[in-house]
């Protein structure tokens, strides 16, 4: 049996800004599997977030044996956490846990800056958003249990029509 090449990971640069605005859309068509085509419709990030986003070292991509990117994770810097905005792997690499090291690289960050935890917001019942989390260790805050920034980001999300009663913020504490 042949071994599956490494998938190796490095911070994003601007060469990499098309195919991580790529990835994001395929990423977004899933949702149509769960009826949510508003997610599958939605444009991609703008490119200048993208940019800006790299400028910063807030996005790491994970590069495949033939040099292409083929998954990514965006992440904002936090006061004692870093909060992960974004995580996507193409379709024809899923399975293959890379999104699972995607997020090792960015505790790997939290721990070196001496942040102890991870925090992200995400569908409830999507088997590939929440479910999937709990399996890397994130566990649900509970509503009440939200910090002021936690509660602007639930307000933004709901200014941009997204549905906080299917979603749930998380967090993993970093040992």
């Amino acid at each position: 049996m042949q071994r599956e090449p490494a998938v190796t990971f490095r911070f994003a640069t601007p060469h990499d800004a098309d195919a991580i605005r790529a990835i994001e859309f395929e990423a977004g068509l899933r949702f149509i599997a769960v009826g949510m085509t508003g997610i599958a419709d939605a444009p991609p990030m703008a490119l200048d977030t993208v940019n800006r986003k790299i400028a910063a070292r807030e996005i790491i991509v994970a590069i495949d044996a033939r040099a292409i990117c083929v998954g990514f994770v965006m992440f904002e810097p936090q006061p004692a956490r870093i909060y992960v905005q974004e995580l996507d792997v193409l379709t024809s690499h899923a399975g293959r846990r890379i999104g699972a090291a995607l997020i090792e690289q960015v505790a790997q960050i939290a721990r070196e800056r001496q942040l102890t935890q991870l925090v992200l917001s995400t569908y409830r019942d999507v088997p590939w958003n929440a479910p999937y989390y709990r399996r890397l260790g994130f566990r649900d805050i509970e509503t009440a249990d939200l910090d002021a920034a936690l509660i602007a980001r639930r307000d933004a999300h709901i200014a941009r029509g997204l549905d906080e009663s299917r979603r749930v913020f998380m967090q993993r504490d970093l040992g």
